[in-house]
């Protein structure tokens, strides 16, 4: 018996979901996403009710490409969609266990020379083309990891914003810009700055 059967598939999981909720609904997005980097950030909300407007559940998935083998390596952004939807059905299930089978699977697979080697130091400095490592990026979100119904991306009433970096006149610059296509009807953006401690803090 593998320790994998104490674990719940993702089909059966959305299966369960839809026949206690038949009228709910899944809403994924992808919050930050940088494919050169090879990274994904993926929400999840689920509702009990179509007609809910706040979710009954919110979870997020992280894909970070290099963990994964050379066959998945293409479908790295769906397979991180999925488990954010396991994830967050999971949650408004009451599953006794978070992580899907899937999810499980993955960490048995991981090559800890692979992750190790993802976690490179991160310098802000280098600009729109430097790679924040996944030691960096995961304690941003562990709050939400936590199951609680929180959002750390700031959002506007256009959605979630997505996060942008550059470089200008030889200085990094950062903001969470509103994802509205129509500049006239954009919000302002949120301008971020490099602290003493070399991170990204909110400009004040």
């Amino acid at each position: 018996m593998s320790f994998l059967d104490n674990y719940e598939d993702v089909a059966t999981r959305i299966q369960r979901f839809w026949l206690t909720h038949p009228t709910g609904k899944i809403h994924t997005s992808i919050t930050d996403i940088d494919i050169k980097a090879g990274y994904v950030l993926v929400e999840c909300r689920v509702y009990r009710e179509f007609e809910d407007s706040e979710p009954s559940g919110i979870d997020f998935a992280f894909g970070n490409v290099a963990t994964y083998n050379v066959q998945m390596k293409k479908w790295f952004v769906e397979d991180t969609v999925t488990s954010a939807i396991g994830r967050a059905v999971g949650l408004v299930l009451g599953a006794d266990k978070r992580p899907t089978a899937q999810n499980m699977a993955q960490v048995e697979q991981v090559d800890t020379t692979i992750v190790r080697s993802s976690a490179d130091d991160y310098d802000p400095w280098t600009g729109m083309n430097a790679i924040k490592p996944i030691a960096d990026v995961i304690p941003g979100i562990a709050e939400a990891l936590t199951g609680i119904a929180t959002d750390p991306t700031p959002r506007c009433t256009h959605g979630a914003r997505v996060w942008k970096t550059g470089e200008k006149n030889g200085k990094a610059w950062a903001h969470y810009k509103c994802q509205e296509a129509n500049r006239a009807n954009q919000c302002s953006p949120i301008w971020y700055v490099v602290g003493a401690d070399g991170k990204w803090k909110p400009q004040v």
